[in-house]
């Protein structure tokens, strides 16, 4: 995947942008997640009548943790 990206001068923009975005699908998962358990006073959201909200704050969260692994800052190899 990192042959794929464009090397020079704006691929740290680039970068910068991506993992900002994910960021975002992570807090927004998290956020939703809170939000909703502080306004149903339920934290089990696996029930018959809760399932929806899993089914949103679910893929925010994995998509958002799965984006900021792949689009981090790699650590120079030590040779």
């Amino acid at each position: 995947m990192g042959a794929l990206m464009a090397e020079g001068e704006g691929s740290d923009f680039q970068r910068k942008v991506i993992l900002g975005f994910y960021t975002l699908l992570l807090i927004a998962g998290v956020a939703i997640y809170w939000v909703w358990g502080l306004l149903y006073d339920t934290w089990y959201p696996f029930t018959r009548g809760n399932i929806g909200i899993y089914a949103i704050y679910v893929p925010l969260i994995a998509f958002g943790a799965i984006g900021i692994l792949m689009h981090r800052r790699k650590k120079p190899a030590s040779a």
